[in-house]
């Protein structure tokens, strides 16, 4: 099987595992306990906190989460009052969140993007004023790859007295991070990591109103117990993000390469040049994604955000760049990273290469 959807998730890294065992078998008292085997526990969350911060913004307070999904909740719905201003290609968890904060009575804005996926400026401009308390941008779009300005819309935030949110769970670690954002949320499972961890980072003075209520863990603003074991995986998935960063950059970069070689009369969606090179989102006329994934089953890709992926609607971010639905349902995205072989690559693209042929033929 090869493995062609790390926007979904990556594959656990052995040094992630490794760490966790311990904590899952021997070492499994509460680290909220006073006694010295809680103490024991708790430096190893702390560890894993300081092996985090590195790839954020300098200074600021790390919480960790059960995912990214919670820790964009916490940011958005504990924001100040105000208006909320996001982007047509933003991730569910951003989109029906603050859907669900307008139908409480906040004003919300959702900007649109041209066909190249990135946000329109202009409408920024003139969406992100006093009164917005919070614009949410994703670094990294999930579905097609596309870098947002977020330094812009960051400026033009703090210039109408808001925050802005970044949901960098695509791009940490692969892409900088910009200092001036006020919340970063991030998760473990797509930098080599394990699942049911994430965390949001706040710069100082940033204080969103709390979801979860009980113990008062994590400063008071994520109650729960957390788990020394996943937070130690995500702790050395992100050491492992700061030192092999160049050479994870450099084989990503070369698969890219290829990938667009193998795939050169496919049609890229989203913009060319403002993109991280390891998520491609294709299409090609005459081909049912669904179809596609259903004849090639030794391979592993996708036709979107897996968080979507049962609903049968077409993506709303290829939507969103003017596709039609037949263009949209005929797009597919794959995803290559760390453990991504050139020779896994182009066998996969010639699986996908000759079931689309059949399927484009008379």
């Amino acid at each position: 099987m090869i493995y062609l959807d790390y926007q979904a998730t990556t594959p656990l890294a052995p040094e992630a595992f490794d760490a966790m065992v311990p904590l899952l078998r021997d070492q499994f008292a509460n680290p909220h306990s006073a006694h010295r085997l809680g103490r024991a526990a708790a430096a190893q969350v702390e560890v894993a906190r300081d092996a985090i911060a590195p790839l954020l913004p300098p200074g600021g307070k790390l919480l960790f989460t059960s995912g990214a999904t919670e820790a964009l909740n916490i940011a958005i719905q504990g924001a100040p009052s105000g208006g909320v201003v996001t982007i047509a290609t933003e991730h569910a968890a951003v989109l029906d969140t603050a859907e669900a904060m307008g139908r409480t009575g906040r004003d919300v804005t959702v900007l649109p993007v041209g066909s190249d996926g990135l946000v329109d400026m202009a409408a920024a401009v003139q969406a992100i004023v006093p009164g917005v308390s919070l614009v949410v941008a994703m670094l990294v779009n999930n579905e097609i790859g596309v870098i947002q300005p977020v330094s812009a819309l960051a400026e033009l935030a703090h210039a109408a007295g808001a925050l802005l949110l970044c949901d960098a769970v695509q791009g940490y670690g692969r892409v900088p991070i910009p200092a001036t954002c006020d919340m970063v949320a991030i998760s473990a499972h797509k930098i080599h990591g394990p699942k049911g961890i994430g965390a949001l980072w706040l710069r100082e003075g940033v204080r969103p109103a709390p979801l979860i209520h009980g113990g008062g863990q994590e400063g008071g603003l994520r109650s729960g117990t957390l788990s020394p074991a996943l937070c130690a995986g995500f702790g050395v998935a992100a050491r492992l993000m700061q030192e092999r960063a160049e050479a994870d950059r450099a084989h990503v970069e070369s698969l890219g390469l290829l990938a667009r070689t193998l795939f050169a009369d496919w049609t890229l969606n989203g913009s060319a040049s403002r993109r991280y090179p390891g998520n491609l989102n294709l299409r090609r006329e005459g081909i049912d994604g669904a179809r596609l994934l259903s004849h090639c089953r030794n391979v592993a890709f996708s036709l979107g955000s897996a968080c979507a992926s049962g609903s049968g609607r077409p993506s709303h971010v290829l939507r969103a760049l003017g596709l039609t639905d037949t263009q949209a349902r005929g797009s597919v995205r794959i995803g290559f990273g760390r453990y991504t072989t050139p020779q896994e690559l182009e066998r996969a693209a010639e699986a996908l290469q000759d079931a689309a042929a059949v399927q484009a033929a008379p």
